[in-house]
């Protein structure tokens, strides 16, 4: 193996666990990984995460990316929330990503700098879920979608694969809905490739593993810090081989030059990729880009050289279900590329499911 194959994998430069993460046994395994992996886990005196900000706005984000907090989650997150159109409810294990996205979607969603913060109270937040099942209205609901049962999103706020080496987290919660006996589906997303403990768990098919995927010009110029597209689809292939449900998470879509010719690439690789799969459980969800004036402020004061394209003159403003003001593609063009998806994906993947377009 060379190491362009070898998974990529993020070692934080600062570990950190506040006082009362060492009280919940997998706070514990956690240090005890970092601590193997010859990283020293430094003890807060309190629950407040000190020495990230920096003298620029740069210097700030550069200390928050290269640091871990071990911590408790707080309340507001063991109270779940619907979280259309992708899950009946949304549950959170970590909060904040490793990778460089230019168009990171956490910039809008989280205040504060970009610490990645993992949770100790892993097991109690994997017991409070019980109460929920039978409760969703988001897809169990939904006749196309009744056959997964009460659907959980675990990855919201974070890239779980991104941090399992060092959390072990979503290994345990595939094999917590493994063991539950229960029409439930667990559902998380990711940019990464190290699938290895994945492969052979007791899944019981009631995890749905997706791969944000993308045309190569935005993967290359805009996804800094993931593994590669053909290492994505690699460790696709791989978890559906071992009887995972999976899917494609195309997003953001992007009408870059020749977008056509861009997306039929992306497609005919995804397609190679998942020959021969028996009994293939494939889907897709389909985002365009986005943003919010508060969003592109931070994207800029991270990225102050980036070429995405965030200008409102070009953009239709949108205001969301609480009011919230984003800028989103022209009707017209947005037609267009939800048009093209909806007769490019059968036609490559006649098994796929598209499971909406937003």
């Amino acid at each position: 193996m060379t190491d362009s194959d070898r998974p990529r994998v993020w070692v934080p430069r600062r570990v950190v666990a506040t006082p009362p993460s060492y009280d919940h046994p997998h706070g514990r395994r956690i240090m005890a990984r970092i601590e193997a992996l010859g990283i020293e886990v430094e003890r807060l005196r309190s629950a407040r995460l000190t020495g990230v900000r920096g003298d620029s706005d740069r210097e700030t984000y550069a200390r928050a990316k290269n640091t871990m907090a071990i911590v408790v989650s707080p309340p507001s997150r063991r109270r779940l929330q619907p979280i259309a159109p992708s899950a009946d409810w949304r549950f959170d294990l970590a909060e904040g990503c490793p990778a460089h996205c230019q168009y990171c979607y956490l910039a809008g969603s989280l205040s504060g700098p970009p610490v990645t913060r993992v949770y100790a109270d892993l097991d109690d937040i994997l017991d409070g879920l019980t109460e929920y099942a039978g409760q969703g209205t988001v897809t169990s609901r939904r006749a196309a979608r009744r056959d997964e049962g009460t659907t959980f999103e675990a990855s919201c706020y974070t890239d779980p694969l991104a941090l399992e080496h060092l959390t072990g987290s979503w290994r345990r919660a595939v094999q917590h809905f493994g063991a539950w006996d229960a029409p439930v589906q667990l559902r998380w997303t990711t940019k990464f490739d190290d699938v290895d403990t994945f492969v052979g768990l007791d899944h019981h098919r009631r995890t749905r593993v997706r791969f944000s995927v993308n045309c190569l010009p935005v993967t290359t110029r805009f996804e800094g810090g993931t593994s590669r597209l053909e290492a994505r689809l690699a460790a696709l292939r791989r978890l559906a081989l071992d009887g995972y449900p999976v899917g494609l998470t195309i997003a953001p879509i992007m009408p870059v030059d020749d977008w056509r010719s861009a997306y039929t690439n992306l497609l005919t690789a995804v397609a190679a990729a998942v020959h021969g799969v028996p009994a293939l459980d494939l889907t897709a969800e389909l985002i365009t880009h986005r943003f919010t004036p508060g969003s592109k402020d931070v994207l800029l004061s991270w990225y102050p050289r980036t070429h995405l394209e965030m200008n409102e003159q070009t953009r239709t403003p949108k205001h969301g279900k609480f009011g919230a003001l984003k800028y989103v593609y022209p009707a017209p063009l947005m037609a267009d590329l939800r048009t093209w998806f909806a007769s490019e994906i059968p036609r490559h993947l006649p098994t796929c499911r598209i499971l909406y377009w937003t």
